[in-house]
């Protein structure tokens, strides 16, 4: 049985907000460095856009695709002439939200990944 897309694409949303996470806590640490500019990763849905989504063949006239590697951008944010005398980018009430977002989002893909495995389960078993 060859595996299923569903966990190949969970895992890589896995990977994604790992790197978030790390982006947001790097940006949280350095919420009073001067001169720091906040960064913050591609969103996933350019991820996607560069990921081709492979085509299951189940016979002979079918077409196929392939699957390419994705990486995830991570990139500054872009100046605001708002900024304080320091010269810091960071704001840190938005960069906790984005980490309850994060936490969210895990836990969404964890339910889903879950949810898909009791089904697989199931009907393995017959």
């Amino acid at each position: 049985m060859e595996p299923v897309n569903l966990f190949q694409l969970a895992a890589q949303q896995s990977q994604w907000l790992a790197v978030r996470q790390s982006a947001v806590a790097g940006n949280v640490a350095n919420v009073n460095t001067p001169g720091y500019l906040a960064v913050d990763v591609e969103p996933f849905e350019k991820v996607l856009d560069k990921t081709g989504v492979t085509m299951a063949a189940t016979r002979p006239g079918h077409l196929t695709g392939q699957a390419t590697e994705a990486g995830f951008a991570v990139r500054a944010n872009e100046r605001d002439p708002s900024l304080l005398p320091s010269e810091n980018s960071v704001v840190l009430e938005n960069e906790l939200l984005k980490a309850g977002e994060i936490r969210r989002q895990f836990e969404l893909n964890t339910a889903i990944v879950k949810a898909f495995h009791r089904m697989l389960m199931q009907t393995s078993k017959g």
